[in-house]
């Protein structure tokens, strides 16, 4: 079973072969074992086992399809920052755990500095995301203040 996404233990040490595999895997995630097995240099039923491995030890947390969010009819995008009213673990792990359920919530991150969270929302219009700011967040007792900024343009870095 892969580990939870917050688990803070280190990986088991990589070799150069699991490194080869994630790069590769990070730069096409629909590579074949084949194609994969020879760019790494090693038998495909190696690349094979080696990539279960990296799955089931949470190297590789999954695999998943860049979608247009347009045409899920979700063509706006927003970051909401999140200052949390209380700090106890349990208030912070609620929120977390209340958060990536929120609907069109892409991704939740637990932040350093003055805002606590930075959830990245899609929305079908300014006024879908203005309701999700108000009858998600500004409702919840442990939410102190959100602040929200659009997203113009995004670029998927090479990292």
């Amino acid at each position: 079973m892969p580990p939870e996404p917050n688990d803070l233990r280190p990986h088991p040490a990589l070799d150069e072969v699991d490194r080869a595999i994630l790069t590769e895997l990070a730069a096409d995630g629909r590579l074949p074992n084949n194609a994969l097995a020879e760019r790494v240099g090693v038998a495909p039923s190696t690349c094979l086992t080696r990539t279960r491995a990296l799955r089931e030890r949470g190297a590789i947390r999954g695999f998943h399809a860049e979608v247009d969010p347009a045409a899920l009819g979700l063509p706006l995008q927003a970051l909401v920052s999140v200052r949390l009213t209380a700090h106890e673990r349990a208030a912070v792990d609620a929120f977390r755990a209340r958060s990536v359920r929120l609907p069109g919530v892409v991704s939740v991150f637990h932040v350093a500095g003055a805002e606590d969270y930075v959830l990245h929302v899609r929305a079908a219009s300014g006024d879908a995301l203005r309701d999700f700011v108000l009858d998600h967040l500004a409702v919840d007792p442990v939410v102190q203040h959100t602040q929200t900024s659009l997203i113009f343009e995004q670029a998927r870095g090479m990292g």
